[in-house]
């Protein structure tokens, strides 16, 4: 059984959400709620659940405020939010999930299931210790991402990285170490992470880190060799784009 306990400013959301647990998630106990980060900080501590649904927006403060309030984080999160750009960067950054309101009923069970294989496997992830090292440390602008293997969580430096690749739906990451590090998830799941900090899509396959750009050849319409050695291609529609940003540089 999932012991979870519900938090999120807006009683109506929680409403939703224990009616949606009800019909498709039996497996989840419903503990306790809360509406405000010292309730949450409360109830944590009083049940110690292995399953929270937090949400992100909550009025002046966040969920992520209810984290850095408790000394330990042995339970693994859902967080459930409205679109926030700031804060679901945030959680992808630590590659941990969350659920769009409204939710998705399908979205709403696979959360689940997945968090209910890492209770029942009693694997001890350091995802949250990782957020909200992050959180605390906004000058560092995401420095590093965590990268969901199959076999462990690596956390990697931004300047670690060469280039991404895309393998269906999969994603290569190519480092400086020269290890190559297979991810589950997409490349555009990745570009929408790294774009922002700089890196370049290239390509519909391809995402490359600027600093490790040698040079841009005259080849195939236009290829850019990195200082692997490597050569990636460029699409045309991103061409001019990438030529502009290099420049820039």
């Amino acid at each position: 059984m999932v012991r979870a306990v519900l938090i999120d400013d807006e009683i109506s959301n929680i409403e939703n959400l224990r009616t949606l647990l009800e019909k498709h998630c039996p497996q989840v106990a419903i503990l306790e709620t809360a509406q405000n980060v010292k309730d949450a900080v409360s109830i944590i501590e009083k049940y110690m659940p292995n399953l929270v649904f937090l949400d992100i927006q909550m009025g002046k403060q966040t969920g992520f405020d209810v984290l850095k309030l408790l000394p330990e984080r042995s339970f693994e999160v859902i967080f459930v939010t409205a679109y926030d750009l700031y804060g679901i960067q945030a959680v992808k950054f630590a590659a941990l999930d969350y659920l769009l309101k409204p939710i998705d009923i399908e979205e709403l069970i696979t959360a689940v299931n997945k968090a209910e294989r890492k209770i029942a496997a009693q694997s001890q992830t350091s995802q949250l210790d990782f957020l909200v090292q992050q959180l605390k440390k906004p000058e560092a602008g995401g420095s590093k991402i965590a990268l969901q293997m199959q076999t462990e969580i690596r956390y990697v430096m931004l300047s670690e990285i060469v280039r991404c690749e895309a393998d269906n739906t999969y994603t290569h990451f190519f480092l400086t170490s020269g290890e190559k590090l297979l991810v589950s998830k997409s490349l555009k799941e990745y570009a929408d992470l790294l774009q922002p900090k700089g890196f370049l899509r290239t390509h519909q396959s391809h995402l490359v880190n600027p600093k490790y750009v040698k040079s841009w050849l005259k080849e195939d319409g236009g290829v850019l060799l990195m200082i692997s050695g490597d050569k990636i291609p460029i699409s045309k529609p991103n061409k001019e784009t990438v030529r502009q940003a290099l420049q820039r540089i």
